[in-house]
C-alpha cells in the first residue's frame, strides 16, 4: 500500500509542475520577435491582410484573453491550428511523436548496453591499463558536441561505405532500427560517457561493502555475487543518471533530427521557430515539458521499487 502512497503522490505532484510548463510555455512564446502574420504574408503582407490574419488567430485580443483561451482550448485537447502548414497541432504531434520517442528510447539501450559492460571491466581492471583507456575514451565522448559527432558519422558510414542512410526512416521496426542506428548512437554519446564512469565507480564501491564480502565469505558464485549484490546495487544510482539523461535525449532531439533529416518532433520544432508558427512552437514545447516531467515520475517509480529505502 505505501507504494501506490508513493505513485499516486508523485502523480499530484505533476498537477503545478504541467500548470508552470502551461504559463512558461504561452508567455514565453509571445517573446519570439517578430509577427507571424508578417512573416508567413511575406511580399503580400499589406497592412490589411496583416489585420486579417491576425484577427483570425486572435492576435489582436489581449494577451490574458488570449491566455484563456489557450487553457480552455488545452483541456479540449485542442492546440490550435499550425499557422504555415494549416494543420491541427495535435494532429502533427501525434504524427511525429512515435519517432522521437523511438531514437530516443533506442539511444538509451544503445547507451546502456555499452556502459555496463565496459564500466564492469574498468572496475574489475582498477587502475589497470584499459581502464585507463575505457576512462580516457569517455572522457573525450562528453567534449564532442553531438551533431559534430552525427555529421562525422554520416560522412564515415553513409557518404563513404554507404552502410546507413544518409537521411529518413523506413517503414516496419527492423527497417527502423538500422536507419535510426546513427542518430541514436549520437544521441546516446554523452549519457554512455557519463553512465559508464558512474557504473564504474558504483562498483568499485560496492566492491567494498560488507555484504559483498560476507556473500564471498558464504562461498557464493562470482556470478552470483556480481549479479545480485554488485550489479544491482550500483544500476540504482545508474538509473538516476539515465532518468535525468532520458529528458536530454528528448530535447536533444531538437539538434539530431535536424542533423539526420528525420520527421521528427525536434525537427518540426525547428521549422516552427523559424516560421515564427506560435500554435506549433507552443503545442511543440508543452509536449516536449510534459514528456520530461513523465520521464522524472517513471524514473522515481522505478527507483522506489530497486531501493525499498525510497520514500517521498
Amino acid at each position: 500500500m505505501d507504494k501506490v502512497s508513493y505513485i499516486i503522490s508523485r502523480l499530484l505532484q505533476m498537477i503545478p509542475t504541467v500548470i508552470i510548463i502551461t504559463v512558461l510555455v504561452f508567455f514565453m512564446v509571445r517573446l519570439i520577435p517578430g509577427d507571424p502574420a508578417t512573416i508567413l504574408l511575406g511580399i503580400k503582407a499589406t497592412p490589411e491582410k496583416v489585420a486579417e490574419l491576425t484577427a483570425r488567430w486572435g492576435l489582436d485580443k489581449p494577451i490574458y484573453e488570449q491566455f484563456f483561451i489557450f487553457i480552455a482550448n488545452i483541456f479540449k485537447g485542442d492546440l490550435g491550428e499550425s499557422l504555415v502548414s494549416r494543420m491541427p497541432v495535435v494532429d502533427v504531434i501525434k504524427l511525429r511523436l512515435p519517432l522521437t520517442l523511438f531514437i530516443s528510447f533506442y539511444a538509451a539501450i544503445i547507451a546502456i548496453v555499452v556502459a555496463v559492460p565496459l564500466s564492469l571491466v574498468a572496475a574489475l581492471n582498477r587502475d589497470s591499463l584499459i581502464d585507463q583507456i575505457i576512462r580516457a575514451i569517455f572522457v573525450t565522448a562528453l567534449s564532442i558536441p553531438g551533431f559534430w559527432f552525427g555529421i562525422v558519422l554520416l560522412i564515415i558510414f553513409s557518404v563513404k561505405l554507404h552502410l546507413f542512410p544518409v537521411g529518413g526512416v523506413g517503414d516496419n521496426f527492423s527497417q527502423m532500427l538500422v536507419d535510426l542506428f546513427l542518430p541514436s548512437l549520437t544521441l546516446s554519446l554523452h549519457l554512455m560517457a557519463v553512465l559508464t564512469r558512474n557504473l564504474r565507480d558504483g562498483i568499485i564501491t560496492t566492491l567494498r561493502s560488507e555484504h559483498v564480502v560476507f556473500a564471498h565469505a558464504k562461498g557464493l558464485a562470482e556470478r552470483l555475487v556480481m549479479s545480485r549484490h554488485v550489479l544491482r546495487n550500483a544500476m540504482v544510482s545508474g538509473l538516476t543518471i539515465v532518468g535525468i539523461y532520458m529528458s536530454w535525449l528528448v530535447g536533444g532531439s531538437v539538434i539530431i533530427e535536424t542533423v539526420f533529416a528525420l520527421p521528427g518532433l525536434g525537427y518540426t520544432m525547428i521549422q516552427a521557430i523559424m516560421g515564427r508558427d506560435y500554435a506549433m512552437v507552443q503545442g511543440l514545447t508543452l509536449t516536449f515539458g510534459i514528456l520530461v516531467s513523465l520521464v522524472y515520475l517513471l524514473t522515481d517509480i522505478v527507483y522506489s521499487f530497486l531501493d525499498p529505502r525510497v520514500t517521498l
